[in-house]
């Protein structure tokens, strides 16, 4: 186990690409001694914020790309999704109301709300030339 790695991957943006994504997380989550209940949420916040790029910042556009950086320190991992696309303006969300979404069985809009929960810190970078969602996990106290 290296206390400090840096693993990097680039793919399409497209959710036929969720898979090696979500295994691409996994593997060097795993390998850096995060528990597999921390490697499922990485897995989920990870999926969310990929889709949310696909989605919102390419409208779909599978001819773009998404540059996704690991960074394991001996504290935590954090974990950088890039893209070209349309920026995410944060001041600009608002919470879900979620009791009112499941009792109207309404799905999505979830995404950045689950995010937050699963991680312990999230912040958003824009950049002239790329956006950046940064998604921070610490590790175990017993790594």
């Amino acid at each position: 186990m290296n206390k400090t790695a840096t693993y990097r991957i680039t793919v399409s943006a497209s959710t036929e690409k969720l898979s090696e994504v979500r295994e691409f997380v996994a593997l060097h989550a795993r390998k850096q001694g995060f528990s597999s209940k921390q490697v499922s949420d990485l897995q989920l916040a990870v999926d969310e914020a990929y889709t949310n790029i696909i989605k919102h910042a390419y409208q779909n556009n599978s001819d773009e790309s998404v540059e996704i950086n690991l960074s394991f320190d001996p504290d935590k991992l954090c974990i950088s999704l890039f893209d070209y696309g349309n920026s995410f303006e944060p001041e600009s969300y608002n919470l879900p109301d979620i009791r009112k979404k499941i009792k109207e069985k309404k799905r999505g809009g979830m995404g950045v709300y689950l995010i937050h929960q699963l991680m312990d810190s999230v912040s958003y970078h824009q950049n002239p030339d790329k956006n950046e969602i940064r998604l921070c996990k610490k590790r175990n106290e017993t790594v």
